[in-house]
């Protein structure tokens, strides 16, 4: 059984062939973004600029409270 193998192998060029007419070089050109900026739509980089903008509006008013630069009137 293994020596089948083994005279495939050695009478078997079709390999070698094959490996020798492929080309090296053959690059595909890279495609160009649909408008997309980090593979987000428009509505997604929307929702993180709102998450974001709440996010510095409450760590700027937690941060004016801690330095009593504004005091709640319910304290």
């Amino acid at each position: 059984m293994f020596e089948e193998f083994r005279d495939d192998a050695i009478n078997d060029t079709n390999f070698i062939d094959e490996v020798n007419q492929s080309d090296d070089y053959d690059f595909e050109e890279p495609s160009k973004p649909k408008g997309q900026l980090l593979g987000m739509s428009p509505i997604q980089r929307l929702i993180i600029a709102i998450m974001l903008f709440v996010i510095a509006c409450v760590l700027s008013a937690f941060c004016l409270l801690i330095t009593q630069k504004v005091i709640p009137p319910f304290l």
